[in-house]
């Protein structure tokens, strides 16, 4: 594999706008992601931004940004149309998909990732960590995973992402992380499907890609990164990020 790491940023969130600048122990909290990934060293880094001012950002501290279509309906759009400016030749064969609110992202996550591409027959992989509690398990906002582990098994194949706590009965639950990587044709393939019926029911847009026939596999990882999503995530970042520095 010949891996390149995407990380899509726009400042245009719902819940908290112009997250990717804000600042975390006085860096804006795209750089915090950008330095995990650089850090990680699976491949070339690169930011794909709907603004300018992000990549100017970004630049400044001396990372490499591609300013796309504002009007790009999602992070995998935005990651597939700098991946094409940044690599018209396609030397890239695999893509890892890395939000840019999580900046407390373990660098070894994005080895951890490219696992089950080891199965030639897996067009996307993800990362899961267990369900800690039942608070977790029941919050909408964390999406959860049916998969199953066999004994010692790092690696399971994804058979259905929703936002209930499933599957049903005793057994671990699983904590989908939204890290991914990509075969570069299953990204290709991917975004140009069109918005399915159970993405648009659970507005989970991983959904697409199962609902398609593509096979999905998963990492597990002990503890799910920290992710920015609310006043109250940037809060807590800031303290933890803080506290380390």
């Amino acid at each position: 594999m010949n891996p390149i790491v995407l990380i899509p940023a726009r400042m245009a969130s719902t819940r908290l706008p112009g997250k990717p600048l804000a600042d975390i122990a006085g860096r804006p909290m795209i750089i915090h992601v950008l330095d995990r990934a650089v850090a990680a060293g699976v491949g070339p880094v690169a930011v794909a931004t709907a603004e300018r001012e992000i990549a100017d950002v970004v630049e400044r501290a001396g990372g490499t940004a591609v300013v796309t279509d504002p009007a790009l309906p999602s992070g995998s759009d935005r990651i597939w149309q700098a991946l094409r400016q940044l690599d018209p030749q396609g030397m890239h064969d695999t893509v890892i998909n890395l939000q840019g609110d999580l900046p407390g992202v373990d660098p070894e996550n994005l080895h951890d990732v490219l696992r089950p591409l080891a199965d030639r027959g897996t067009d996307i992989a993800t990362l899961v960590a267990p369900v800690r509690d039942q608070a977790e398990a029941v919050a909408s906002s964390v999406v959860k995973v049916a998969c199953t582990f066999g004994p010692d098994a790092q690696v399971a194949r994804a058979l259905y992402f929703s936002r209930l706590p499933i599957p049903w009965g005793d057994g671990p639950l699983w904590h989908h992380i939204g890290i991914y990587a990509y075969r570069r044709p299953a990204l290709a393939r991917f975004v140009g499907l069109p918005e399915s019926g159970l993405e648009k029911r659970e507005k989970l847009e991983q959904l697409r890609a199962l609902e398609a026939g593509m096979t999905m596999g998963c990492a597990r990882i002990a503890t799910a990164p920290f992710g920015v999503d609310t006043p109250a995530d940037l809060e807590r970042a800031r303290a933890m990020l803080g506290a380390a520095a």
